[in-house]
């Protein structure tokens, strides 16, 4: 099988239900930030910490299923689909985080260990995911588990950052805003 189709070359693509939309549509914009999302994810593992490390994994396949339910404008009943567990799954993973961290106190510029810098490359990624899901939610009916799980990833991401910054040492910088 060869990687390429030629189906593309007019602009067009093909949905999960073989529906042909624009790759300029707001499904695909939204799902496209999904996938350069998860290849930024990829960049970053491994982060030399193995549980961070798993769960950036597990985030990885996530993206996957966000990216099938975008993909699929009428999902069937076995059709991969953001859950409330996915979302569950990010609470607990910055529960856990947030007892090892100090309190935060102000904001804190994006930067840190070659994975914090990246876990919070990861995030602002995710912010645009999420506001493309935002805007196709706006346009035709999605999965609102979507756009909730990219929000709480976010958190999730930028916790995890903190949490690598943390281990290795990097102090968090505030902004001085001068």
């Amino acid at each position: 099988m060869t990687i390429y189709t030629g189906r593309g070359d007019e602009g067009r693509t093909d949905l999960r239900d073989m529906t042909r939309v624009s790759k300029a549509s707001h499904r695909i914009e939204a799902y496209g930030a999904v996938d350069e999302l998860n290849a930024l994810v990829g960049t970053v593992r491994p982060t030399g910490h193995d549980d961070v490390d798993a769960q950036l994994e597990r985030v990885q396949n996530h993206l996957h299923v966000v990216q099938a339910d975008l993909a699929n404008p009428d999902p069937e009943e076995d059709d991969p689909v953001v859950r409330a567990d996915h979302v569950e799954t990010v609470e607990g993973w910055i529960d856990a985080h947030d007892e090892e961290l100090p309190p935060l106190q102000s904001f804190i510029l994006p930067t840190g260990s070659e994975g914090g810098a990246g876990l919070h490359h990861a995030r602002t990624v995710c912010r645009r995911a999420e506001r493309r899901a935002v805007a196709l939610a706006a346009e035709e009916p999605i999965n609102a588990q979507v756009i909730e799980y990219l929000n709480r990833l976010s958190d999730g991401l930028f916790t995890l950052a903190r949490v690598v910054n943390h281990r290795d040492g990097v102090p968090e910088d505030e902004p001085t805003y001068g």
